[in-house]
C-alpha cells in the first residue's frame, strides 16, 4: 500500500513513537522494586497505648508479608499535626508510611485555622481499625443509664463536668457532640492526655470522660469507673455488660477513632497499591482479628477510595458540630 504522507511526517511519527518507547522504558525502570530497604511507619502517638499496640502488631505482620523491616517510630503531640510535619520531610518513594488517627485528616483541617502541613501533601492508603468510644462515669455518680444522666444534666446545666486529652481531641468532640444531640450541657475540662483524665475520673475531679475501647475496657474490668455506654451500633464482648447508647436512652449517638495509613500524594500509584495489598492481607489474619477483638477493636481494610469517603463523611459530620458549638484547638 503506497503512502501518500509527506517523509517529513512519517519521520516525525516515527521519532515521536521512539521517544514514547523511551518514556515508558525508563518510567518502568524509575520504579524500583517495592520495597528495597527498610520501611519507616511514622506513629502519630506516644509509646505504650492502645493505638501504638495497634501499629506494631500490623508493622510486624506487614514485615512478614513485605519481606522487609519496618521501623516504628512514636511521634506524639499537636494532636498529630507534629508526625504528619514529619512526613511530609521524608522522600515520597513509599518507604515512609504514616500510621495516623482519622482526625488528623477530618477534624484537624476545620479546627487549626493554620496547619504545620498541607492535608493534600498525603494520600490515604488504606482503613486499618475502628475503636468505638466508651463513655466513663464516676462511680458515685448518681446515673447508671445515659437517660438518667441527661435528665440530671438538663435539671444541673453546667454542673458536670467531662474531661478529655486535650481541645479538639476525638474524645473532646465525642462529650461535645452529645452535649448537642442531646441538648445538655456538660462543662468539657481539658488534661494533657486521657491518662491524666482518667484518674481525674476516679477522683471525681470529673465526673465523666470519653475513652476509645482500647483502654476504656481495662478501666471498666478494674471496676474502679463504670462505663455508661459505648458509642456503637452494637456492644462489646470485651464488656459485655456495658449498652450501646441506643439501648441506654441516646438513640443514634456514634462516636470512635479510627487509624489508618497514608503515604504523601507523590508516591506511585503501583506502590500505593502493593501497600494496600500487603495491609488487607495482614488485617484477613485471624490471629490479629482477635487479638483487636479483645481491645474492642474491628479491623477494617479496604480501598484508599473506601478509606477517603470514610474521613469526607466525619468531615462533613464535624464541621457542622464544631460550628454548632464553637470549638477551638486552643
Amino acid at each position: 500500500m503506497t503512502s501518500y504522507l509527506p517523509k517529513y511526517v512519517i519521520a516525525l511519527v516515527a521519532c515521536l513513537s521512539f521517544a514514547s518507547l523511551l518514556t515508558s522504558h525508563a518510567t518502568a525502570q524509575s520504579t524500583p522494586n517495592y520495597p528495597n530497604r527498610p520501611i519507616r511507619l511514622v506513629a502519630g502517638m506516644p509509646a505504650g497505648g492502645g493505638a501504638d499496640m495497634n501499629a506494631r502488631r500490623l508493622a510486624e505482620r506487614l514485615h512478614r508479608i513485605l519481606k522487609q523491616n519496618i521501623v516504628v517510630e512514636n511521634i506524639g503531640g499537636a494532636a498529630g499535626n507534629a508526625a504528619a510535619v514529619t512526613v511530609v520531610a521524608g522522600n515520597p518513594d513509599g518507604h515512609t508510611i504514616f500510621f495516623s488517627s482519622h482526625p488528623v485528616f477530618a477534624v484537624n483541617p476545620i479546627l487549626y485555622s493554620k496547619l504545620p502541613f498541607n492535608p493534600a501533601d498525603f494520600q490515604p492508603v488504606a482503613q486499618i481499625s475502628l475503636a468505638a468510644h466508651v463513655l466513663l462515669a464516676n462511680m458515685g455518680l448518681p446515673a447508671n443509664r445515659v437517660s438518667d444522666l441527661i435528665t440530671l444534666a438538663k435539671s444541673k446545666p453546667r454542673i458536670i463536668n467531662f474531661g478529655s486529652g486535650g481541645p479538639g481531641t476525638s474524645i473532646h468532640l465525642a462529650g461535645e457532640l452529645l452535649n448537642y444531640q442531646a441538648q445538655i450541657e456538660l462543662v468539657h475540662v481539658p488534661y494533657r492526655g486521657a491518662a491524666p483524665a482518667v484518674v481525674a475520673v476516679m477522683s471525681n475531679e470529673i465526673q465523666l470522660l470519653f475513652d476509645n475501647s482500647m483502654t476504656a475496657i481495662g478501666h471498666v474490668r478494674g471496676g474502679r469507673i463504670k462505663g455508661l455506654a459505648i458509642a456503637a451500633k452494637s456492644r462489646l464482648a470485651a464488656i459485655p455488660d456495658v449498652p450501646t447508647f441506643n439501648e441506654s436512652g441516646a438513640p443514634g449517638f456514634e462516636a470512635g477513632i479510627s487509624h489508618g495509613m497514608f503515604v504523601r500524594s507523590a508516591v506511585p500509584k503501583p506502590i500505593v497499591k502493593t501497600i494496600n495489598n500487603a495491609i488487607n492481607t495482614a488485617l484477613s489474619d485471624p490471629e490479629y482479628q482477635s487479638a483487636m477483638a479483645e481491645l474492642g477493636v474491628t479491623l477494617i481494610g479496604g480501598s484508599p477510595e473506601q478509606f477517603s469517603s470514610f474521613i469526607n463523611a466525619e468531615r462533613r459530620k464535624f464541621t457542622d458540630l464544631i460550628k454548632k458549638q464553637n470549638i477551638t484547638a486552643n
